[in-house]
């Protein structure tokens, strides 16, 4: 997914939280489906800037001459502009964008 193209506000927003919970029923269980969502956001656009960042690394022998590389600069800054993946896994949620299984009692006793 492409995580630029989100339409999750890049500022924390209150939410009613009996509002979220709707779907679930339980407000615990809709923290959880968003937090793992959240995880799985960050760990992608983590993987994603390491990938990117990968090509600017140096050698250990040149690391003593300090420099910028304004292009390293520009993608870690596009990142870091980017919506929280707390907010981004949240506006998904809301969007009925988001695929989960809640799964009853009787399977966790099995």
């Amino acid at each position: 997914m492409d995580y630029k193209k989100t339409k999750a506000s890049k500022n924390t927003i209150t939410r009613d939280m009996n509002q979220l919970s709707s779907k679930v029923g339980n407000v615990y269980e809709t923290v959880a489906i968003i937090s793992k969502r959240a995880n799985q956001i960050s760990t992608s656009l983590k993987r994603e800037l390491d990938s990117k960042l990968q090509d600017f690394s140096v050698p250990q022998e040149a690391m003593d001459e300090t420099f910028e590389n304004k292009e390293q600069i520009e993608i870690s800054r596009s990142y870091e502009k980017l919506p929280k993946p707390t907010l981004i896994a949240t506006q998904e949620y809301i969007d009925n964008e988001l695929v989960y299984r809640v799964g009853s009692k009787d399977d966790a006793l099995k």
